[in-house]
């Protein structure tokens, strides 16, 4: 029996599926994608509450809530109280995808970052794990992460496009280091170096659908189901075998993300 995997960051709320959306569920689990992390951040207050309703409305969905630093500016008192408020449902197994972006600083840096600050706050509250997006923002995305105590809750440093450096830091300050299909790109050498010094127990895969998609669907509208990829070259890189990737990450995501009290066990 194949071995499942576990998609840790996909936005199954997002426009993009539409009236496909439970098409695209069911494509992923005919490809052995055993439990989907559906990303509450995105579309600016609105992803939250809809993540939240597809995790409630589906046995193998959990759900994340957060703003995107992209959507910073709309990060209101009311905004946060009510992601405060989502946060509180048995489905929701961490606060993200929150951080900073500065590449393309769709909001001011410093809404960005007091946004960022709050989010950090929120998740030690809840004492659940952060989702975090960084771009172009390595130095200060380990400053807030050490400034809050956000190795309280650890997480996950999603989409992960930075250095050694970075990476050997964010895995001291608990977090767990994620790779989307960016590291099939044939551009993505320095990326696949990184990958070969985390440690094989913090090691996560995702999809970030429906964006990115891995060689060889590169081009195409991501989905859950294209995972598969990602986890075969993946496992090349690091000179393991697709069963021992598929359940060396399976299992690390149960355990980020507390699986276990769904029902899931590790393989």
């Amino acid at each position: 029996m194949t071995i499942p995997l576990i998609d840790t960051h996909c936005h199954l709320d997002f426009d993009d599926y539409g009236a496909e959306r439970g098409a695209v569920i069911d494509r992923g689990r005919a490809q052995e994608i055993k439990w989907f992390v559906t990303i509450g951040s995105g579309r600016g207050a609105d992803s939250a509450p809809a993540a939240v309703a597809l995790a409630n409305e589906h046995a193998d969905v959990v759900a994340t809530v957060g703003v995107h630093p992209h959507d910073a500016s709309v990060a209101s008192e009311d905004v946060l109280r009510e992601m405060e408020r989502l946060s509180s449902d048995p489905r929701v197994v961490a606060i993200g995808e929150v951080g900073l972006d500065y590449h393309y600083d769709h909001s001011p840096r410093d809404v960005q970052q007091a946004a960022f600050r709050a989010f950090v706050r929120l998740a030690k509250r809840a004492n659940k794990p952060l989702v975090i997006h960084t771009r172009s923002a390595p130095e200060d995305t380990l400053a807030i992460l050490r400034d809050e105590g956000a190795r309280d809750v650890g997480g996950v440093i999603h989409c992960f496009t930075e250095d050694e450096s970075f990476a050997r830091q964010a895995l001291d300050l608990g977090f767990d280091i994620s790779f989307s299909g960016i590291v099939t790109f044939k551009n993505s050498e320095s990326l696949r170096s990184v990958a070969k010094v985390v440690p094989r127990d913090r090691l996560l895969i995702e999809t970030d659908a429906p964006y990115l998609a891995p060689v060889p669907m590169r081009g195409k509208r991501n989905e859950p189901s294209y995972l598969a990829h990602t986890a075969k070259h993946l496992a090349a890189t690091l000179s393991m075998t697709d069963e021992a990737l598929r359940r060396q990450t399976t299992n690390n995501a149960i355990a980020r993300f507390g699986l276990r009290r769904f029902g899931a066990e590790p393989v």
